[in-house]
């Protein structure tokens, strides 16, 4: 059976952290709320909404929606024209179904984001399927988005897949749904929380990918193994 692998996209494959940061401490400041940038990274890549219970215990539901529309609103006019994929992604996918192993993308961003990340990427010829934001209730660590991508692959059985991310609620997202994950440094976590979170192998970037693939015979089942 062929392996599946699972990307998750805003900071694993498209290099856009900074520009999500800068904008999520932006639309904090024009609610009066002010938020270190540095609990603004550690929780970076989790759930929206249980970011901002966890950043602002005083809002109240109605309060959160507005801020998340805000923010995204901001995001989508001010920084998404500025982002960029990060390198190497095409050749780390190529390798993946060179050796018969299917590609699904998992991302908590929304549909029309996604549509400008895959204008630059220029994958859709790779990839087998797509699991959305807008298609689930709740995002990562809840491993809704890794089941779903799961089904969207035909029922890839999870012991067969591995999610590929930048933070820790990426795998463990993987993990609650019974799949390996590895990790990249390029969304700013540490190596230690990645692995602690989870990951079996972490790598600088996504690039870095190809050159593991490359020791493997034709994909059957995860690679297992540490960087460090």
């Amino acid at each position: 059976m062929s392996a599946a692998y699972i990307f998750d996209v805003e900071g694993t494959l498209i290099d856009c952290v900074a520009e999500i940061l800068q904008c999520w401490g932006e639309t904090l400041a024009a609610f009066a709320l002010r938020v270190p940038s540095a609990h603004l990274q550690r929780l970076s890549g989790m759930d929206g909404d249980e970011m901002l219970a966890i950043l602002a215990p005083g809002l109240d539901e109605h309060a959160r929606k507005d801020v998340l529309k805000a923010q995204g609103e901001r995001y989508r006019a001010l920084y998404l024209p500025r982002v960029r994929e990060f390198p190497g992604v095409r050749a780390t996918f190529a390798a993946i179904k060179s050796r018969g192993g299917r590609i699904a993308l998992a991302t908590d961003c929304k549909d029309d984001e996604l549509k400008r990340y895959r204008a630059l990427m220029n994958v859709d010829d790779l990839f087998d399927a797509v699991a959305c934001g807008d298609e689930v209730s709740k995002g990562k660590p809840d491993p809704a988005l890794v089941e779903l991508a799961l089904r969207h692959l035909g029922g890839a059985p999870a012991e067969f897949a591995t999610m590929i991310g930048d933070t820790p609620f990426d795998a463990q997202a993987a993990r609650r749904a019974g799949a390996s994950a590895w990790g990249t440094l390029s969304g700013g976590h540490t190596r230690s929380s990645l692995i602690d979170a989870g990951c079996s192998l972490v790598v600088s970037s996504v690039g870095d990918f190809e050159r593991y693939l490359a020791r493997e015979e034709p994909l059957a089942s995860p690679v297992s193994m540490h960087e460090h």
